[in-house]
């Protein structure tokens, strides 16, 4: 983002899944990829943008998944799921501040000993103080996903725009790996992703941002510098209009 390019948005929860913090089919954190999110973070909240970021930890563990393959309860298994988010917080969370970047991690689930308890008006000043914000363990429920964590923290925070950083350029009209003709969208609303039953958010996370009517906008977080350039307004990614 140019230095002289206000951002279009103010207040921005990004969710990034994660696998973003490996290379496609790894596992674990790896260091270049995490070190890729710190920085495009850091940037973005220089430039003045109060930014709250939702980390998934299926670079870890998937709890349905785990679930199925397993002896264990699907309520267990997601629990464990919520841990592993906290992983990838605390390790964004060290990478960002040794870069300069104040950060605050804040769990749904009480971990006293590394991590603030997540307070809705506690997380607001800390945006208004210029920290970022890593929001670990989902919601705190099993049953929930992370991406239904971000549309749900996106609005208790009032998020001008819900950015989800993925693998892909955006939302496609079918599986671009299966399909060669699959035609990728830039502006959709929430009312055709439904309809499409485009594979975009879990449908709790898709209604609740309709129904608050928060913009969505869904990007390839491989490309460096991408979070800027949606923040700017340049034509990245797909954007999911309210109306």
């Amino acid at each position: 983002m140019p230095d002289k390019a206000a951002p279009t948005y103010k207040r921005v929860l990004l969710k990034i899944s994660g696998e973003g913090f490996c290379h496609e089919g790894g596992f674990g954190i790896e260091g270049q990829e995490l070190e890729n999110i710190a920085h495009q973070c850091a940037d973005v909240a220089r430039k003045g943008v109060q930014l709250a970021v939702v980390v998934g930890g299926g670079n870890f563990i998937r709890g349905a998944t785990f679930a199925e393959m397993g002896h264990i309860p699907r309520a267990t298994a997601d629990y464990m799921g919520m841990l592993a988010t906290l992983l990838n917080a605390l390790a964004l969370q060290e990478t960002m501040e040794k870069i300069g970047q104040p950060t605050r991690v804040l769990s749904a689930l009480s971990i006293y000993s590394v991590c603030e308890p997540f307070i809705r008006r506690r997380a607001v000043r800390h945006l208004e103080k210029g920290r970022v914000i890593i929001l670990a363990a989902g919601t705190g429920n099993p049953f929930f996903t992370t991406d239904t964590c971000a549309a749900l923290r996106a609005t208790e925070i009032a998020a001008d725009v819900l950015l989800k950083a993925t693998k892909v350029d955006g939302i496609y009209s079918a599986d671009p790996k299966k399909d060669p003709a699959a035609v990728l969208y830039k502006d959709i609303t929430y009312r055709q992703v439904l309809n499409q039953q485009l594979r975009v958010m879990d449908l709790t996370a898709i209604t609740l941002c309709m129904e608050r009517k928060i913009p969505l906008v869904v990007f390839n977080l491989k490309t460096p510098g991408n979070i800027a350039r949606v923040l700017a307004g340049e034509a990245v990614g797909t954007k999911i209009n309210p109306v």
